[in-house]
């Protein structure tokens, strides 16, 4: 099976498509600004992390501006969200608010899940396929990315929503100093006919991805290397390697090839797995 980018965004607050591929021509918004990319309802009590997240998926569909609605081809897509960091600080608020005494909002409360975004995402544009969140560390975006192809390749889905997000806060900034808050978004299909951008296969080890302008975005890294190699495969007709880690979490990477119908028949070695 080979498997294809239909739909991809980066979403850095303050970052616009000259300055990183995959963004909004306008700058990004931050997770406060959230609600000028996805209106206002249903972004109450949600995390920075979540909002910016929401935004990625919003802009990958070609939503921005549009009101929420479950998609077409809803029913039965998957969800798999990078995310190490994004509930981080409401924990460490709720346990603050547990010793002293005091009670948790319930409106605060399921913020604490760390799937949050996942579900979040699913329950937003009506998802009901598998919903997973990966919380591996400097690999997690890449990760997210390889399970995302094997629920694809077992059948156990259609389409996949994958999300790198990560948030900025004093809590996370402190576990990973100059963390910058980031999301990204990359919807994968199995490639049947058409032009399309295909993806390799998701490999541990190092590799030469992309320099972004971004500083450092840890679990979201991954998601945010394929979907800038992706905008970046169809605008220069070539391939591009996308890649993410750190130690001592290690490496990952990937190849993202533009492909003509024409050139589908001798294009071979782009199954991700």
């Amino acid at each position: 099976m080979r498997v294809a980018i239909t739909g991809r965004s980066t979403h850095v607050p303050g970052l616009t498509a000259r300055e990183l591929p995959g963004s909004p021509l306008e700058p990004a918004a931050s997770a406060a600004d959230a609600h000028l990319v996805l209106g206002r309802k249903g972004l109450l009590a949600k995390e920075p992390a979540t909002r910016l997240a929401l935004c990625a998926v919003h802009e990958a569909f070609g939503l921005r501006g549009k009101l929420t609605e479950p998609l077409p081809g809803a029913a039965g897509t998957a969800v798999v969200v990078a995310s190490n960091l994004g509930n981080a600080a409401t924990v460490c608020e709720m346990v603050d608010q547990a010793r002293a005494g005091g009670g948790v909002s319930a409106l605060e409360a399921p913020n604490a899940s760390s799937n949050v975004i996942a579900s979040t995402i699913a329950i937003r544009y009506g998802f009901t396929g598998p919903n997973l969140m990966v919380c591996s560390g400097a690999t997690a975006g890449m990760d997210a990315v390889r399970l995302a192809v094997l629920l694809l390749r077992a059948g156990r889905t259609h389409r996949v929503v994958v999300v790198g997000a990560e948030p900025d806060d004093a809590v996370a900034t402190a576990l990973v100093p100059g963390l910058r808050a980031a999301a990204a978004c990359v919807v994968l299909e199995p490639h049947v006919r058409g032009d399309g951008v295909l993806l390799g296969a998701v490999r541990r080890g190092r590799a030469r991805g992309l320099d972004l302008p971004v500083g450092r975005t840890y679990g979201a890294e991954g998601v945010l290397q394929v979907a800038a190699a992706a905008a970046l495969a169809v605008d220069g007709g070539a391939e591009v390697v996308a890649a993410c880690g750190a130690e001592p979490d290690g490496h990952a990477y990937t190849t993202l090839s533009p492909v003509t119908s024409r050139e589908l028949a001798i294009v071979g070695g782009a199954v991700a797995g």
